[in-house]
């Protein structure tokens, strides 16, 4: 799903879509975030260490179920309200809060604001993209509105939450456990080792980022992902990019040829590209236009009785970035 990892602006100033796989490893998210909140009721980390290290802890002290807690999920997006769906299942009452507004699944009850959620909640869980206005959004203040004795789960991104003041919180126990599957700085392979304020710390699971690591997952990434690439290398189709213009496009004709043309947006641009086909006496049977403030993309189908030359024409307008000719 994350995108962080490429220079978005420069690859769409280069003509390059980029498209990633938001949907296909939404349940494999939701049921880790599941799994923890029950983990963390019940101590099992800590338990299942104990254990390992020969130690008996048998106690129901500090051990409750997930049924009728409240869990406060901020931001209800694809895997948001997934974990709305599940927690309800559980017999969980659900929160949530998004920017954008958003219709509740099942029983969910939208949250006023983002405090009155932290407020509420029993479990909060986090569900947001990493962008300025996410970064630490969890911060001592966040974190001192969160009821006495409450659990936090963050799989979403490791610039939401700040750490030191998450440490702060579990060592006063005002939280009593986390679940962190992302950090601000993770090792760029396994060969290199892990370092977290957060090691150590009782009742806290610590996963290396693998909330959409499962065979299933990465099945469903690769297919999207490759669907995506063969849609727009046969048709042009450029939906769901991530830096680019979208269109959604039928495959061309067959009495037709279908031409990408990728521009800087500006002024006048479609109708230089109109002139140069009206000027190869070029008929236009389908014409598709969509810009971002940086970028134009049009996608034309035309009559196959074009000059030989007509690309290297349609190359020549100023603030063209690329031409490519499908069929």
């Amino acid at each position: 799903i994350g995108t962080n990892q490429v220079d978005l602006p420069h690859a769409a100033r280069l003509g390059i879509p980029v498209f990633n796989a938001p949907h296909s490893n939404t349940r494999s998210v939701a049921e880790l975030v599941l799994a923890e909140c029950v983990m963390l009721y019940r101590g099992l980390g800590d338990k299942n260490s104990n254990c390992h290290a020969g130690v008996w802890t048998k106690s129901a002290k500090g051990s409750h179920e997930v049924r009728g807690k409240t869990l406060g999920i901020v931001g209800y997006g694809h895997i948001g309200s997934q974990v709305s769906i599940l927690a309800e299942a559980f017999g969980m009452r659900v929160l949530y809060h998004d920017v954008v507004p958003k219709l509740p699944m099942g029983n969910a009850t939208r949250a006023g604001s983002l405090g009155e959620l932290l407020e509420q909640s029993d479990i909060v869980t986090l569900h947001v993209p990493a962008d300025p206005s996410t970064e630490r959004m969890i911060d001592a203040e966040a974190i001192g509105k969160m009821k006495a004795g409450s659990f936090l789960i963050n799989a979403s991104r490791g610039s939401v939450v700040d750490i030191e003041a998450l440490v702060a919180a579990l060592d006063r126990e005002h939280i009593l456990g986390a679940a962190i599957d992302v950090y601000p700085r993770e090792p760029k392979s396994n060969d290199e080792p892990f370092e977290s304020a957060l090691r150590g710390k009782r009742n806290v699971i610590l996963t290396p980022h693998i909330g959409g690591s499962t065979s299933e997952a990465q099945h469903n990434i690769g297919v999207e992902v490759a669907n995506k690439l063969v849609e727009y290398s046969d048709q042009g189709s450029t939906l769901s990019a991530v830096n680019f213009p979208e269109l959604s496009l039928r495959r061309c004709a067959d009495e037709a040829h279908r031409v990408l043309h990728v521009h800087h947006n500006k002024p006048g641009l479609l109708g230089a590209i109109n002139r140069v086909l009206a000027d190869a006496d070029c008929n236009i049977q389908a014409q598709h236009l969509q810009t971002t403030p940086e970028v134009g993309y049009v996608v034309l189908d035309v009559a196959p009785n074009y000059p030989s030359d007509l690309r290297e024409r349609l190359e020549g307008i100023e603030h063209t970035i690329r031409c490519r000719f499908l069929f």
